[in-house]
């Protein structure tokens, strides 16, 4: 492996709420998750043996040391949702948090998915937020693939100070193919992680319109693109301005994707390497898009790499 942000004065009262109102990031609503059995997930779920086996899935739905719960937050005046999952029991010291991006477009419920995942995460340590992004799980608003949906990521900054058992000077980004978008533009604008790490990765979005299978759906999300195809391609290529990328990140791909070609990371590895930025690069040899069979092995690496950039 290489590891190379009197009326008078009630008025002002006024315009300070309404622009915090806007900023987001304020938790509205909280509640704890009641997972379904295996069974009845897969009948109304995403979830099947490509994320978890049945063994792995009942493993973490009955491990008491940890809670997953649903947040409903504000993000533009919107009510956007999260998912936090961490130690049921005030521990002694913070834990770090892991901001974890999920793929795709708009979705439903996806707790029962993202729940093995986290499961392995937490037990190394960590506490997971996942911001759903506008348009989905039940959030309002309308998901633009990377456009202003970033500020559902954004605020999870807001999020993470209202939360008294989360380390906020130890913050870390994952991102899972679309996911990983939202990760690279995140870092662009400030994001405040220590590092990140990215796996079935887009960085090419002309490349992703042009050859992949989910570009077709350019004209539903944006019906002016080819007007305006230049600009939302380049907000959406991290390939193009690696220059921004300040932070150390891992770049995980697996030599089979069969939805998101391997040159995405890889050129965008070479643009890293150019603009002398700090970066991992991990092909996991015969991997599918999500390396569902090296799930175990990803996210282990994952953990062993923030886990570098932890301070006390």
């Amino acid at each position: 492996m290489l590891y190379k942000g009197q009326s008078f004065i009630l008025l002002l009262l006024l315009i300070s709420s309404s622009a915090l109102a806007q900023q987001g990031g304020h938790i509205l609503e909280r509640s704890v998750y009641s997972f379904p059995s295996w069974d009845i997930a897969k009948e109304t779920t995403l979830v099947d043996e490509r994320h978890a086996t049945k063994d792995e899935y009942i493993a973490a739905v009955k491990d008491g040391r940890y809670i997953f719960e649903k947040i409903i937050y504000n993000s533009d005046g919107l009510e956007v949702v999260a998912y936090l999952y961490g130690p049921k029991k005030k521990l002694r010291a913070k834990n770090p948090v892991i901001v974890f991006n999920r793929w795709s477009y708009i979705l439903g419920d996806i707790a029962p998915v993202l729940l093995p995942i986290f499961h392995r995460l937490a037990k190394e340590g960590f506490t997971i937020v996942a911001p759903m992004y506008r348009g989905s799980a039940g959030g309002e608003g309308r998901d633009e693939l990377g456009g202003a949906d970033l500020n559902d990521l954004m605020n999870v900054v807001g999020l993470l100070s209202e939360m008294k058992s989360v380390d906020t000077n130890n913050v870390f980004l994952y991102g899972e193919s679309r996911g990983s978008l939202m990760v690279y533009q995140a870092i662009k604008e400030g994001f405040p992680a220590r590092a990140a790490a990215t796996y079935g990765g887009l960085t090419d979005f002309d490349a992703f319109v042009t050859n992949d299978p989910g570009g077709a759906r350019t004209s539903t999300i944006w019906p002016d693109f080819e007007e305006n195809r230049e600009e939302i391609v380049a907000r959406r290529s991290a390939v193009q301005w690696a220059e921004e990328i300040n932070i150390p990140l891992l770049l995980m791909h697996g030599s089979n994707d069969e939805r998101m070609s391997p040159t995405h990371t890889l050129n965008f590895a070479i643009a890293l390497e150019k603009a002398q930025k700090d970066y991992g690069v991990i092909i996991y040899t015969g991997g599918k898009h999500i390396m569902n069979e090296q799930r175990v092995e990803r996210d282990q690496d994952v953990t062993e790499f923030f886990k570098r950039y932890i301070v006390n």
